[in-house]
């Protein structure tokens, strides 16, 4: 008896570890944004980002700079070479049509380590989906613990 009681508790215990089917999406919204990013493709970005919505990022200096989604989309048709954004570990929070996705993350340009840091972005949900309403960051160079991602395997393009 006491086995299958520790059995059920242990079988309880599993839907409240697994992602729900909003968290997942907004999962899914940001990793649609990494692959637009790698694809330099201004199109896909702009399918995921409400236009004016900000992007902001603190390097690690204590430097902030931030600019309109629209900007940031405009510009990834410009960049020429290859690029990587990974997030691991991803903490979502859902509560009706907002969600937030935590997560630390790596950017590699042209198959080298950039920086990594912390992605905090927040969505809405939308009638076509979720939708990235805003995104800050930080950029670290020196204080990076190693990805549990290893390197990319290959770079895009």
């Amino acid at each position: 008896m006491p086995r299958f009681t520790v059995l059920c508790l242990i079988l309880g215990c599993v839907p409240m570890f697994a992602q729900s089917t909003d968290e997942k999406a907004a999962t899914a919204t940001v990793q649609k944004l990494f692959d637009a990013m790698a694809a330099h493709d201004s199109d896909a970005a702009r399918a995921v980002l409400i236009a004016d919505g900000r992007i902001v990022a603190v390097r690690e200096n204590g430097a902030v700079s931030n600019s309109t989604q629209e900007q940031f989309a405009a510009r990834l048709s410009t960049i020429k070479e290859p690029i990587i954004e990974r997030m691991w570990q991803p903490k979502v929070l859902v509560q009706g049509r907002l969600a937030q996705v935590w997560a630390e993350y790596d950017f590699w340009r042209s198959g080298k380590f950039s920086h990594c840091g912390i992605d905090s972005v927040s969505l809405v949900k939308t009638e076509e989906g979720w939708k990235i309403s805003g995104i800050s960051y930080s950029m670290l160079t020196t204080t990076c613990s190693p990805s549990p991602l290893g390197p990319p395997a290959t770079s895009p393009q």
